[in-house]
């Protein structure tokens, strides 16, 4: 759960910077170290989205046996 909030104060925190970027009525200085901290908080939200999705790809049968998840699973392709 902690995780999760972290994730939502990032990405609010990132567009909160892209807003202020957009804007362009912020000092040379600052617009710098506001895209650092916007690269910053982008990574750390790209890296938790990977992890969720690692954790999404291996899912356990009926069986208890782990298998790949396939999206494509149940989806009739008529």
């Amino acid at each position: 759960m902690g995780s999760e909030q972290k994730f939502a104060e990032a990405m609010q925190e990132l567009e909160e910077i892209v807003r202020k970027l957009e804007q362009g009525d912020v000092q040379l200085e600052e617009a710098i170290d506001l895209y650092k901290k916007g690269m910053e908080l982008s990574h750390f939200c790209h890296e938790k989205l990977q992890n969720a999705e690692k954790q999404l790809i291996s899912i356990v049968n009926e069986n208890g046996e782990k298998q790949n998840f396939e999206p494509t699973n149940g989806v009739d392709n008529n």
